[in-house]
């Protein structure tokens, strides 16, 4: 996500490493720089020069505080800028008032709207505790209400039953009468789209809107961020038309470029609520303009790793594990239950990123995907497995590498190298282990926390599951516990 204007960003920022004061000889460079990424991210041009300009005033006009490196501050400054022109800080919709909620989900066909009706039925009901009601109101894709019925149920939500044969705005107040019998605080009303906007898709949508007037609905409009421009050039047409009070930017995990976001919120007037960002249902976020700033500029998002653990890390199963990595034990069984949370994160880029300082080295490294090959493949491995053999890996002989090869599909050498690596692995976490038990690291004295050493709290996060991890420099052939690292 925005590795293109991250990366251009990066290169700006080098023309005001190492001065001593921010002046406007240098940092003129820099700002055509972000002027030109800006506009090659597909930014609207009055957005680019507003944030430039602004940029540029407050650098100039800024003290240089005592302390602080000048480049540092002016990155400061250029983030606090980017959240500015995204709407500073989240706006989700107002769910806190009496009665029912209706949501009118609106936008062009293709966005992902009958898809996003059931990853915010499964947040609302999830992170709000509302009780929803969806409601199939696209009279023109039948398919469409077979879709959200599925979703539905997958999510364990109700759905409204539609006559299709209706008009919506008679649909959407059938499902509003519904939703009050069965108590329901919100109803998402997923409507129809088009190849392109017209009239008679406009005037259906205000006919609905004007139907539920007196509920004050919620109008999200659903947008491509992969088109940029156009998504914007959509959301404004959309809001002059029929007042929009959200928008929802899908498909951001593909948008390299970020157009679409960084302008927006600056051409309409419309906060940007929330974002789809794969095709799971639980794959919506918040939008956050400030840790999207952070993103783009390379500062990490720390807050949303946390979130996203959070929410997708079993407690007991992470405490089991840390007590037997406090008392030296560290099994196959657990390494399985590592890659299996990093794999409920997401992929290994996206949690990278999240990391302070981690996009520019990620941007050196390439390619993950041999990395997430590997942990594939090992992952295959220990499900040929038993129990007790994930709990003691040394039992492991001939005939049982032989019958695990088998299940798995793969040469009994694959699993005796998997079996040396997991020992090597097995020796660090015991190393980490004594470590932090005040022991030192093994064979130097003096290192552990009884001799006065103490960790570092702002320490970059260690990720002992990670295949490569840990390595050297990857130009320099260094190897990590995998192999060849990827770090």
């Amino acid at each position: 996500m925005f590795d293109t204007l991250s990366e251009k960003f990066a290169n700006a920022f080098k023309y005001v490493q190492g001065k001593t004061k921010i002046s406007e000889e240098n940092i003129e460079e820099t700002l055509k720089e972000v002027r030109t990424a800006l506009l090659e991210a597909d930014v609207n041009f009055k957005v680019v020069k507003d944030f430039v300009n602004s940029v540029k005033e407050k650098s100039l006009g800024e003290k240089v505080i005592k302390g602080v490196n000048p480049g540092e501050q002016f990155v400061k400054i250029m983030h606090d800028e980017l959240a500015k022109i995204m709407g500073d800080a989240n706006e989700e919709i107002n769910l806190e008032r009496p009665g029912v909620v209706p949501v009118l989900i609106v936008g062009l066909n293709g966005q992902g709207k009958t898809t996003f009706s059931g990853k915010l039925a499964l947040h609302l009901k999830n992170k709000r505790k509302k009780d929803v009601l969806l409601v199939p109101a696209d009279t023109f894709r039948p398919a469409a209400k077979a879709q959200l019925q599925t979703l539905a149920k997958q999510i364990e939500v109700d759905c409204f039953d539609s006559d299709l044969n209706l008009h919506p705005k008679e649909i959407a107040l059938l499902a509003i009468e519904e939703a009050k019998k069965r108590h329901k605080s919100v109803v998402i009303i997923d409507t129809a789209g088009r190849l392109h906007v017209d009239e008679e898709l406009m005037n259906q949508l205000k006919e609905v809107k004007a139907a539920l007037a007196d509920l004050n609905p919620e109008v999200l409009m659903v947008a491509d961020a992969m088109t940029g421009q156009a998504a914007v050039e959509v959301s404004k047409t959309f809001h002059d038309a029929i007042g929009v009070t959200g928008i929802v930017l899908s498909k951001m995990d593909s948008d390299a470029k970020g157009g679409a976001a960084l302008s927006i919120r600056h051409v309409t007037g419309v906060p940007i609520r929330y974002v789809s960002m794969g095709e799971k249902m639980k794959d919506l976020e918040l939008f956050h303009p400030d840790r999207l700033a952070k993103r783009i500029l390379d500062m990490g998002d720390v807050l949303s790793l946390v979130e996203k653990a959070q929410d997708n890390i079993n407690e007991s199963d992470a405490e089991n594990m840390m007590k037997n990595f406090q008392k030296g034990k560290f099994t196959v069984d657990d390494f399985m239950k590592q890659m299996d949370m990093m794999s409920n994160l997401g992929s290994m880029a996206s949690i990278l990123k999240m990391i302070p300082g981690m996009g520019g080295m990620l941007r050196q490294i390439g390619d993950l995907s041999p990395a997430e090959a590997e942990m594939k493949r090992m992952k295959i491995i220990i499900s040929s497995m038993t129990k007790q053999e994930r709990q003691d890996y040394k039992i492991i002989k001939e005939s049982r590498m032989k019958r695990i090869a088998t299940g798995s599909g793969c040469t009994e050498q694959a699993v005796k190298d998997f079996l040396g690596k997991f020992k090597q692995m097995e020796q660090m976490m015991g190393g980490m282990s004594a470590m932090m038990n005040g022991g030192g690291f093994p064979g130097m004295p003096g290192m552990g926390q009884k001799k006065g050493f103490r960790t570092d709290p702002n320490a970059m996060p260690q990720f002992p599951g990670m295949p490569g991890v840990g390595g050297k420099d990857k130009k320099k052939g260094g190897k990590g516990p995998w192999g060849k690292g990827y770090f």
